[in-house]
């Protein structure tokens, strides 16, 4: 039994040097063949994280996924059938992991499809001001999270890594306080492995350690 109730999800993710957002095209009314945000209602008897984590399985076929609660929308007219609370997450996923998983889950989309942070269509309901409210969240946490580096594979060069911090900032770092700046943080592992299959010079690899970001972060 549904509710009143639903979640939203601000899915991105990082791909060809890009910030992207993961959209439904609705395939019922209201908004019909209109692109939104996907989410669905909760279950009467379910757990507001268990929908969550729900939604996003079956969106992208990933569990334990980095997610971030962002607030409550319950405008009297943010539905044109009356006031449905929604309660936004956003989510950050590897386009490795999920490009070959994403698919529709229910008869109301039509599709599925990636989109970049720039390029965003018109949207249903109010979720261009969820996704709004999700950039400057995201925007915030680059200096507090692992936010960042949720967005790469495991393995990526210093130049993935400031394409990254670029497209969440929205503006152009300088390359050498950059890489500065990060080598002074402690916890990027320089890897004895370079960059495979590319045409260009290929880069050395770093990893991410993660230990040393809590414990550097536990003690501030």
């Amino acid at each position: 039994m549904q509710t009143h109730f639903t979640i939203d999800c601000v899915i991105f993710s990082f791909d060809e040097g890009q910030l992207k957002i993961l959209l439904a095209e609705r395939n019922e009314y209201p908004y019909k063949e209109w692109w939104a945000l996907p989410g669905y209602f909760v279950n009467k008897y379910e757990e507001m994280e268990d929908a969550v984590a729900r939604i996003l399985f079956e969106m992208t076929g990933l569990k334990d996924i980095y997610m971030d609660q962002l607030a409550a929308f319950a405008g009297v007219k943010r539905h044109p059938e009356g006031r449905i609370l929604t309660v936004a997450y956003m989510a950050l996923v590897q386009m490795e992991e999920v490009k070959n998983k994403i698919a529709p889950t229910s008869d109301y989309m039509r599709q599925l499809k990636w989109f970049p942070v720039a390029e965003l269509p018109e949207l249903a309901f109010d979720h261009r001001d969820i996704i709004n409210l999700s950039l400057e969240r995201l925007k915030k946490s680059v200096t507090y999270s692992t936010a960042p580096y949720e967005l790469l594979p495991t393995k990526f060069t210093l130049t993935q890594l400031q394409q990254v911090y670029e497209s969440i900032l929205n503006k152009k770092l300088d390359k050498r306080n950059f890489r500065k700046k990060i080598n002074n943080l402690g916890y990027l592992k320089e890897l004895n492995e370079y960059q495979k299959g590319v045409s260009y010079r290929a880069a050395k690899l770093y990893s991410f350690d993660k230990r040393k970001f809590q414990k550097q972060f536990s003690q501030d």
